[in-house]
């Protein structure tokens, strides 16, 4: 698929081998919502994070209990793991000797100018980035009020004082979100920082909230940006599970060509013509198969007869088409098999797992 637009020119960061900006694939981030003090509950989170096709975990560090478990933590998982740091730069420097692969802070909240330095020469000494995480709901009391509120030129003027004093000390590695919860005000700040400067954006809308409403709105405003070739990292923000956030990061990365990876799944809207149970098989197809990362990219259709079957969906790997008493089992447009309703999804699961081996 031909990308919409070229993708932005940024500085190349190394984030614990995962490439981020510099043009090249964009990455899937997450956050664990397991107390990082609980190491075995945040690395058995992180691992599935991983298995789903995350690429960085991100942690929380509240407290010094949650730093000293990072150093287990990041040994025993097979990921890029950044501490997510407020107030406290101590534990900035405790999570860069734990051997995280990058920080989360605000420079603005960490403390007084020797403290960000003390950080910033941390990680430069430790080969890490920092992201600077500007988020509308934290803008200094200063800027709300010249700018009247949370406003595009409010979040980038806040990133780039914070990246400039950075910059001031000699730390360049940084990347930089703004994230806000008003789509329209989200996406205007990126692409005006998109526009004047050549640091790595990490996307993503702020509080998107859970279930259809959360995965809509954070489909638009990171598809948006990613369309127009803004955005070198994302992370979906939904309430609940992350893997939910992983899955919906990888949906969107593969309907905008920008990442061939793991399941594309297809069903039509049903119509006077269904016999089938499409929206019930659909879902049985994807709760067997989403768990498992295919080999290779892979299309699996449902559809619910045969003028949606076989022919719109000739492009699919594998689906099922219904018939009158059952349904046709396709590969690439081409019949394969006639089976009653009852065992349609049962062999195109089959079907569909012998294809990930491949």
């Amino acid at each position: 698929m031909t990308e919409i637009y070229p993708r932005r020119k940024t500085r190349l960061l190394d984030l614990g081998g995962v490439a981020i900006g510099g043009g090249q694939a964009v990455s899937i981030q997450s956050m664990n919502n397991t107390p990082t003090a609980d190491k075995q509950a945040t690395i058995a989170q992180l691992s599935a994070l991983a298995v789903a096709g995350c690429d960085i975990g991100r942690l929380a560090v509240p407290d010094q209990e949650a730093a000293l478990a990072l150093a287990d933590i990041v040994k025993a998982v097979n990921m890029p793991v950044v501490a997510d740091i407020h107030f406290d730069y101590r534990l900035a420097l405790a999570a860069i000797d734990s051997g995280v692969a990058g920080l989360r802070i605000n420079p603005g909240n960490i403390g007084g100018a020797d403290k960000v330095r003390a950080v910033a020469r941390a990680a430069e000494a430790a080969k890490i980035p920092i992201r600077i995480g500007v988020n509308g709901g934290s803008l200094d009391k200063q800027l709300l009020a010249k700018y009247g509120g949370i406003t595009a030129e409010a979040l980038c003027e806040s990133a780039l004082t914070q990246a400039a004093f950075l910059e001031e000390i000699g730390f360049s590695a940084i990347k930089i979100s703004l994230k806000a919860t008003n789509l329209p005000v989200m996406i205007a700040a990126y692409r005006k920082m998109a526009d004047i400067s050549d640091y790595p954006l990490h996307v993503g809308v702020t509080e998107a909230g859970f279930g259809c409403s959360g995965s809509v709105k954070s489909a638009l405003g990171i598809g948006v940006l990613l369309a127009e070739g803004i955005g070198d990292t994302i992370r979906v923000s939904l309430t609940g599970d992350p893997l939910a956030e992983v899955r919906l990061g990888l949906e969107i990365l593969n309907m905008l060509g920008l990442r061939k990876q793991g399941w594309e799944f297809i069903s039509c809207p049903t119509c006077g013509r269904t016999v089938i149970d499409v929206e019930q098989m659909a879902r049985q197809v994807y709760d067997a198969l989403s768990p498992i990362r295919p080999k290779r990219p892979l299309k699996v259709a449902v559809m619910g007869c045969g003028v949606n079957g076989p022919g719109e969906a000739r492009d699919a790997d594998i689906g099922i088409a219904g018939g009158i008493d059952g349904g046709w089992l396709f590969a690439k447009g081409e019949k394969i098999g006639y089976f009653p309703a009852d065992k349609l999804v049962e062999e195109l699961v089959k079907k569909a797992k012998k294809l990930a081996e491949e």
